[in-house]
């Protein structure tokens, strides 16, 4: 609470980490801050947000074992190392869950990654344009400002070449975990 900015009365204050859906501790702690705290939960297609999370650390670090060899703890049984933080992430039914001993699901928006890619929730493309060169949309100032404000260098960058048959075999780790969560959350977010 005391790093949260002041609130005044009908005043939203909001606050947006990525880990705090994964960290275990934040729910708890989160509900003993506010009962009343409104959630919003962006979730993309758990594979492709794997790739992702090894682009941005393979950029910071070029030596990182390759993207095969980290998803792994064996490839010739395929059988897929939940220990990895980028393939853990996108159990996303398994973090619900921990949320949901402390929140309804009446708190919760979750909305779609590849959407808001491609479709900001904004009332009005006034505030957005698509940027083709990052591949992502970018907030344009208010009349009178600056040029657009994108996203850092670390979004948009090109994911690497990963095979076939490793990407595949990520699906199929995923789907039974993505069908729980689609049924947890009442929605289909088509990544199977």
């Amino acid at each position: 609470r005391s790093l949260m900015p002041r609130t005044l009365e009908g005043q939203i204050t909001m606050e947006k980490t990525p880990s705090y859906f994964v960290t275990k501790e934040a729910p708890r702690r989160i509900y003993n801050m506010s009962r009343d705290t409104k959630l919003i939960v962006v979730v993309r297609n758990p594979v492709t947000r794997a790739i992702s999370d090894y682009t941005q650390t393979l950029s910071k670090n070029p030596t990182i074992p390759s993207f095969q060899a980290l998803a792994f703890k064996n490839i010739s049984t395929g059988l897929i190392d939940t220990s990895w933080s980028a393939v853990r992430i996108g159990i996303y039914a398994k973090h619900l869950d921990n949320w949901l001993q402390y929140f309804p699901l009446s708190k919760f928006l979750f909305v779609s990654g590849e959407r808001l890619v491609s479709d900001p929730a904004v009332v009005t493309d006034k505030h957005f344009y698509f940027n083709e060169t990052k591949g992502f949309p970018c907030l344009k100032k208010p009349e009178g400002g600056s040029k657009p404000r994108c996203l850092g260098k670390s979004k948009g960058r090109p994911h690497p070449k990963i095979d076939g048959q490793v990407v595949q075999r990520l699906r199929e780790f995923y789907r039974p975990f993505n069908m729980k969560f689609y049924q947890m959350t009442g929605q289909d977010f088509g990544w199977d």
